[in-house]
């Protein structure tokens, strides 16, 4: 058993966190505060080919996995961005680049990987809608057949960077659901063209006012009667749960990467604070009841990115990962939280000032437990599939 970064692994770690080191927190603070997408980072990654990991080195990509996808988010995040690292690496490198490379047709990844690698190709994923939330089988989106192309028509919510985006990731059902069996059967995944659709009129979406991860905005999008070719379907039609897994999972690890990437930041900017303050005579560090709690979080990050890495690594290897995606994501969003509430209470009064990053961190991190999947689901599927418990849902 080897606990050693793959050598590749280990160059992308350091590749990316030169790029975070160049940009300070109120590079961030401004990008947040502006609800701007940090472009100025983004052109470093994919100039570097850091956001393209994953896409075969035959499309202009760097010919690795979801472990490296994994890697650069982690470093990503712990060198500075935070919460803002998540999206920059799980809507296009992961559902697009990540999605395509899988389950793509030949046309597919050659007309589309090497506009991915090159910058040319953003996509975004869009499968939650208001009445379903995170129950995935009763979406109501519908695609019928007409022809050589699908007709859409449904709404979906929070759907997370559709205005930057060229392909949208779009999980429909064919059959619905009452009529499928089994009843993950009739789902279709489709691309999208986002530009040629809101051009048509044919899709709208509304930026939705939120709390915190304001680099990018969410949106509720509107699909009426949206034309998409049937050349333009990721795996088969009808039979996209396959295909949707492989979204879900690697999702779940690259938000557990993210949370453990975050929480290792605002842990150091929470021990840097807590070495210098002394406003006893000595460092407010020095005491236990200061100490402890953070260095309780520490141990948690490392547990997280254990199972982070396992996860990631068997999903590279083609093998059942669903557990430990949700036990990364888990535990990762928890230490995130804890992480970031403990910042909070370090730095005391001061945290609520603007002036200081605890509190847009604060904010970020308490929406990693509930997204890409509440907590609560992820430990039902414990209960039921680790522990034998009956189905509580």
């Amino acid at each position: 058993m080897d606990f050693d970064l793959p050598e590749g692994a280990a160059a992308v770690r350091e590749g990316v966190l030169a790029v975070a080191g160049k940009y300070d927190q109120d590079y961030w603070g401004r990008c947040d505060a502006d609800k701007r997408w940090p472009e100025e980072v983004w052109r470093e990654l994919v100039d570097g080919g850091w956001h393209s990991l994953a896409i075969p080195e035959e499309y202009g990509g760097g010919g690795q996995g979801l472990l490296e996808l994994a890697v650069a988010l982690e470093a990503l995040a712990e060198g500075g961005a935070g919460g803002a690292a998540s999206f920059m690496y799980l809507l296009t490198p992961a559902f697009g680049g990540l999605t395509i490379a899988r389950h793509g047709t030949a046309e597919q990844k050659r007309e589309l990987l090497p506009k991915i690698a090159s910058g040319g190709i953003e996509t975004c994923f869009a499968i939650t809608e208001p009445d379903a939330g995170s129950n995935a089988i009763e979406i109501s989106t519908q695609a019928r057949r007409d022809g050589d192309a699908f007709v859409v028509s449904g709404q979906k919510i929070w759907i997370s960077g559709v205005e930057r985006a060229d392909l949208l990731v779009l999980v429909a059902r064919t059959t619905p659901a009452a009529q499928a069996r089994p009843r993950t059967a009739g789902f279709t995944v489709l691309l999208v063209d986002v530009k040629e659709a809101v051009a048509e009129g044919t899709l709208t979406y509304r930026p939705i006012p939120k709390l915190g991860t304001n680099t990018v905005a969410s949106s509720m999008v509107f699909l009426d009667n949206v034309r998409v070719p049937a050349d333009r379907v990721l795996g088969e039609p009808d039979q996209g749960f396959a295909v949707l897994w492989d979204i879900l999972n690697p999702e779940r690890i690259l938000a557990a990467a993210g949370g453990v990437g975050s929480g290792g930041l605002v842990l150091r900017i929470a021990c840097e604070y807590a070495g210098e303050r002394a406003p006893f005579g000595k460092p407010i560090g020095a005491n236990q009841a200061v100490a402890f709690p953070l260095a309780r979080i520490k141990a948690q990050l490392e547990l997280a990115r254990l199972m982070t890495y396992k996860a990631a690594w068997l999903w590279d290897r083609g093998r059942p990962c669903g557990s430990e995606a949700n036990i990364a994501k888990l535990t990762a969003a928890d230490a995130a939280w804890q992480a970031a509430d403990r910042a909070f209470q370090t730095y005391g009064g001061m945290a609520y000032s603007l002036e200081y990053p605890v509190a847009r961190m604060f904010r970020d991190a308490r929406i990693a437990k509930n997204i890409p999947v509440a907590e609560e689901l992820v430990l039902a599927h414990i209960a039921q599939h680790e522990l034998g418990l009956p189905k509580s849902y």
